[in-house]
């Protein structure tokens, strides 16, 4: 059987407009874990100014630069994180939610070993991934605009 050039055509085409959501989709979950992951090491480097900068813009308005790395300054000697797993990324339009693991260990009163699993929230805001986990007023409102994640 014999398909004419147009229809050849006309099937790469379609093919390609099926894939496109897909590969938006992974590039989407790859910018939200390369994000989680420069978090994730400004943390353990303990470079403050450049985490308030990843918060989204409703956050850094309500918390001033000083405030946010002053209070992760003077809980900087309690704890040292280790690593993160980064588990399932769900994305849909401008809100990403990922499970996450963090490893580390408390220092003070005791020194001892520990994990936190939690669910990190990522809000697009001008084409750049904020993590807005901690600041539940942001994660109300961008789950309520995206029923999907409800």
């Amino acid at each position: 059987m014999k398909i004419s050039n147009s229809k050849s055509v006309l099937l790469v085409l379609c093919g390609l407009i099926l894939l496109t959501p897909d590969v938006a989709r992974a590039t989407d979950e790859a910018e939200v874990r390369g994000t989680l992951q420069r978090v994730f090491q400004q943390l353990k480097s303990r470079d403050y100014s450049s985490v308030y900068d990843s918060l989204p813009a409703l956050t850094r308005t309500r918390m001033s630069r000083a405030r946010f790395t002053g209070s992760l300054s003077r809980a900087q000697n309690m704890y040292v994180l280790d690593r993160m797993e980064v588990g399932q990324v769900k994305v849909s339009a401008n809100v990403a939610v990922v499970d996450t693991v963090l490893y580390g260990r408390v220092v003070i009163p005791i020194e001892t070993e520990g994990k936190i699993v939690v669910q990190q929230y990522l809000v697009r805001e001008e084409g750049k991934w904020r993590v807005a986990t901690g600041d539940n007023a942001t994660i109300k409102r961008f789950l309520a605009s995206n029923p999907a994640f409800g």
